[in-house]
């Protein structure tokens, strides 16, 4: 008996001593010395076929999925529209650029964005789709060749604009057949797949040395009792009537989505507005005034913490928070950059913080660019990011939506 119940005191003293020790190093322990835990917050990340693996497998994309589930992230951008190509069947691309897909061996055969639809679906991810290069398209691309007279220019008739080491070439977004084909991309993205959203980035504008080309050329003449556009891309009339022209072709693609369904939210994810309108003439400041945006993720990339601060206080941002849900795009990582756990955690307590000061509603959220750079891409072991991001995320919450009632 006195042998049993020795044995039965060393059980309970190590039963106890597990516990301190998990106590010690749980996630949820740690978050204590944070702030309280938002239940609507956005927790996203964004999916690409670049420098990423995720897209090109099956069972990959599903265990990450599942990954993204357990750590009580809510809502993927998973890219449809990259390097002249759609990433799912597409009989719009087939008819313009000659294929439906592309052709990457790993997509052949499958829809991706269906996969991700249905698993992010059943396991209460929102899905929104990225429509990442926009107007861009890489210079040696089916699509540029195929449509030569679609690619707009600099004054002195160059084409070619540099994207690190890659040659792209862009689509005017003055005109009508360009205008067309893009919506139709979307449409029929919006039509065919039970998405909860679709977004736009800068790359639905044009980098401001660019719109010389004839067609452009000639409307603005029109519109101008003969008068050429500057020679100076950035002069502010030049800028300002390129930048309205972008404007209108944005309202027509927000009202082609909505009647279709009306339920899809309009996301857009943009460099702060300075940036955007100055090199992209992409006005989100003017998007969102006029209604065109549902649901805001600016990104910051940045690693000066006071650079990154300074960027939450712009006025455009504080009053687009009066209106909407506004997030914050934060880097994770790319391939040759690596971003330290204690970064991310910081840059997302100082978003969080943000929030609700003075009469000012609360960002809504961050997302991640992106999945690859979360655990995969990084120095540190890819098990201790994960309890990282464990300890920013411990509890489920729900993404804030606009269209759901989100209160801010």
């Amino acid at each position: 008996m006195g042998q049993r119940i020795k044995s039965g005191l060393f059980a309970v003293i190590f039963i106890l001593s597990v516990v301190a020790v998990v106590m010690r190093s749980s996630p949820l322990q740690a978050q204590t010395n944070l702030s309280p835990q938002p239940t609507s917050e956005l927790r996203g990340v964004w999916l690409t076929n670049i420098d990423s693996d995720v897209l090109f497998d099956r069972d990959r994309l599903r265990t990450s999925l599942q990954t993204l589930h357990n750590l009580n992230f809510n809502t993927v951008y998973p890219t449809v529209w990259n390097w002249g190509y759609t990433l799912y069947p597409s009989k719009v691309a087939a008819r313009v650029i000659g294929k439906s897909l592309d052709p990457t061996p790993g997509l052949q055969g499958r829809d991706i964005l269906q996969e991700i639809v249905t698993q992010g679906h059943q396991k209460g991810l929102t899905v929104i789709p990225w429509f990442e290069f926009g107007l861009m398209a890489p210079a040696d691309s089916l699509l540029a060749k195929n449509r030569p007279q679609w690619l707009t220019s600099r004054s002195d008739g160059s084409k070619i604009v540099k994207e690190g080491t890659h040659n792209r070439v862009w689509l005017s977004p003055f005109r009508p057949d360009v205008q067309e084909f893009i919506q139709d991309l979307i449409v029929e993205i919006v039509k065919n797949y039970d998405i909860d959203g679709i977004q736009f980035d800068d790359h639905f504008g044009l980098p401001s040395e660019l719109g010389y080309d004839a067609y452009t050329v000639a409307l603005y003449k029109k519109e101008h009792r003969g008068k050429a556009p500057s020679k100076n891309p950035k002069d502010p009339e030049w800028v300002r009537w390129r930048a309205n022209k972008i404007t209108d072709f944005m309202k027509r693609v927000f009202t082609a989505i909505k009647a279709n369904k009306r339920n899809c939210i309009v996301s857009v994810a943009p460099n702060p507005q300075r940036f955007s309108y100055e090199y992209f003439l992409a006005d989100w400041q003017k998007w969102e005034r006029m209604g065109l945006v549902e649901d805001l993720v600016l990104q910051i990339y940045r690693n000066d913490l006071n650079v990154f601060i300074s960027e939450l206080e712009y006025p455009e941002v504080k009053a687009a928070r009066q209106h909407i849900p506004v997030s914050i795009g934060i880097l994770s990582g790319l391939k040759n950059r690596s971003v330290p756990m204690q970064q991310i955690k910081t840059q997302v307590q100082k978003v969080r913080d943000a929030g609700g000061k003075r009469s000012y509603r609360q960002f809504a959220g961050v997302s991640f660019f992106f999945y690859e750079t979360l655990w995969n891409i990084s120095p540190e072991k890819a098990l201790e990011r994960q309890a990282g991001f464990q300890e920013i995320f411990p509890t489920p919450a729900t993404y804030p939506s606009l269209l759901a009632g989100w209160k801010g």
